[in-house]
């Protein structure tokens, strides 16, 4: 692992030779976020060795280094699930080769259902804390001493320093802002509407097929972890609604400037 991450990173800083400070990961549907970005250089994962390759609608699928807020940044124009037949450490991969790059910070956003009826598709949702017991750990196995401790602690995975910066960023913007836990599950489904209850139940405010494996990955090399979902479709614990990845795209898109506003400004901020 750790040679081909050094292959990755190799081939990367012959590409571009500048140390990026941040790292960002987008979710499904919010690959705009890229035009806030003074563009550098554009990499596609299939050309980077050993990296994955996205294969799903909504992740374009290449790395985008450039100026953003002040800061040398990488942006992961797409990102990889284990629903796609990726085993783990694929799906961390790039999170570790971003941290071998340099970053100092990781971003991570996403979309996904929300739980709450008082809830609105749209609204933005900052992850205090995960639920990952239903998404297999992707430190399972030999431990990296390279890359961190055998039992990290988990205790604060999101950084509330982090935190109480998007919220003061989101109360100068006059932007709403929930903040809760995102529940992982390992999709492709989207959940029943007994598994929704249960994830209520359970404490998950939402819920999504992605997140919780990257941020356990970063928080075992030492990197601070800010991430946000985009409630993109609300839980159909007792309604007769259905859902569409068509559905997620679109609402994930039409609630980008708002994300994109305060994503924008943390990394000013950082």
């Amino acid at each position: 692992m750790l040679e081909k991450i050094s292959s990755a990173v190799s081939f990367i800083q012959q590409q571009y030779s500048k140390k990026p400070q941040v790292g960002i990961v987008l979710g499904s549907g919010l690959s705009s976020f890229t035009k806030e970005i003074t563009i550098e250089k554009e990499i596609s994962y299939g050309d980077i060795p050993h990296f994955p390759v996205s294969t799903v609608e909504g992740h374009s699928g290449k790395l985008i280094f450039g100026q953003l807020g002040g800061k040398t940044v990488v942006c992961m124009a797409g990102r990889f699930h284990y629903y796609e037949g990726y085993d783990t450490a694929a799906v961390v991969f790039p999170i570790r080769v971003m941290k071998y790059l340099g970053i100092e910070t990781l971003l991570i956003s996403n979309a996904a259902g929300g739980t709450h009826k008082e809830w609105k598709v749209g609204d933005l949702m900052i992850i205090k804390d995960h639920i990952s017991f239903y998404t297999p750990n992707p430190l399972v196995g030999k431990n990296i001493n390279e890359f961190g401790p055998r039992f990290p602690d988990m205790s604060e995975p999101y950084k509330k320093y982090l935190i109480d910066k998007a919220k003061a960023i989101a109360a100068e913007k006059g932007i709403n802002l929930h903040e809760g836990v995102y529940f992982g599950v390992t999709g492709p489904t989207f959940e029943t509407r007994a598994e929704y209850e249960l994830i209520f139940r359970l404490g998950g405010d939402a819920v999504g097929m992605s997140t919780v494996q990257e941020v356990i990955a970063a928080v075992h090399m030492g990197l601070p972890v800010f991430a946000m979902s985009v409630i993109t479709d609300i839980g159909i614990r007792d309604e007769e609604n259905t859902i569409t990845h068509d559905e997620v795209l679109q609402a994930a898109k039409e609630a980008e400037p708002k994300f994109a506003a305060i994503f924008k400004e943390m990394v000013t901020r950082l």
